[in-house]
């Protein structure tokens, strides 16, 4: 089923609201409303020049708007929080290459405030839930990239936060491995009912994790069409892919982003 996207209704956990970005006389954004609900898995796709990562950086409080509003719980959200954790693509850049898979978690938990007693316990909790728990000793540049996004994520859910960000998270990463760590963020939310919002340029990576995905179109960004995934939970990576549903699916992304290939 696809819609065309209307005003919040009010009952969002993080929402904005008739929103534009502008950056000089240039406007990336434009009348944009958005909502994302509690524990849902939101994916947003569209074309070069669609704001997909200019949205993003508005959820997550680094880029006010020039107009309308960004709101978390209802209060204005307009610098980082706690609550808002991201993933970025560039993982080697996100970590501290000289501290450890270990080390580099302990410090968001500093930062989150917990008592030092409580860390240990928490970093091996955190780590094993990412598959990392033999390698809380290793170094960052010692790990593969696969490792090294697990551990940023890792490093996010030490914030224990209400959504994760993912800004094309597995982009850099090879089919193999992008498929494991789909399957796995997957659980981490469904375990935690943390809301996600991901970023993809990968249309069936789109449907395969998502309750829904926005579809911007460009110049200047806005919300074109959502359209909601009716595909079962857990998913397969195998059966999902081949339900009617999501070849449908498939078929209606492709010819919304072709239209502005042409």
């Amino acid at each position: 089923m696809t819609k065309v996207m209307g005003p919040a209704d009010g009952s969002g956990l993080l929402q904005i609201q008739s929103a534009c970005v502008s950056f000089g006389a240039v406007e990336v954004l434009a009348g944009v409303d958005l909502e994302l609900r509690k524990g849902e898995f939101v994916c947003v796709i569209g074309p070069s020049g669609s704001g997909k990562t200019t949205l993003l950086r508005l959820l997550a409080g680094l880029l006010p708007p020039t107009s309308g509003s960004v709101t978390f719980r209802g209060k204005a959200h307009t610098k980082p929080s706690r609550d808002v954790a991201i993933v970025f693509q560039d993982y080697a850049n996100a970590l501290l290459p000289w501290r450890t898979a270990e080390a580099n978690v302990s410090l968001a938990l500093e930062a989150a405030g917990v008592p030092r007693a409580q860390r240990p316990a928490r970093i091996r909790e955190l780590l094993n839930k990412v598959g990392l728990g033999n390698s809380t000793q290793k170094y960052p540049t010692e790990m593969s990239g696969g490792m090294q996004q697990r551990l940023q994520i890792a490093r996010c859910l030490a914030q224990e936060p209400d959504v994760l960000l993912m800004d094309e998270p597995f982009g850099a990463l090879d089919a193999m491995t992008r498929q494991k760590l789909q399957d796995e963020v997957l659980a981490i939310v469904a375990e935690s009912s943390v809301t996600a919002f991901f970023v993809t340029h990968d249309l069936e990576e789109a449907i395969y994790l998502g309750d829904r995905i926005i579809a911007l179109e460009p110049n200047p960004g806005r919300v074109c069409r959502v359209f909601d995934v009716n595909l079962p939970r857990p998913r397969n990576q195998l059966s999902t892919r081949e339900m009617p549903e999501f070849l449908r699916l498939r078929r209606e992304l492709f010819d919304f982003i072709q239209q502005f290939e042409q």
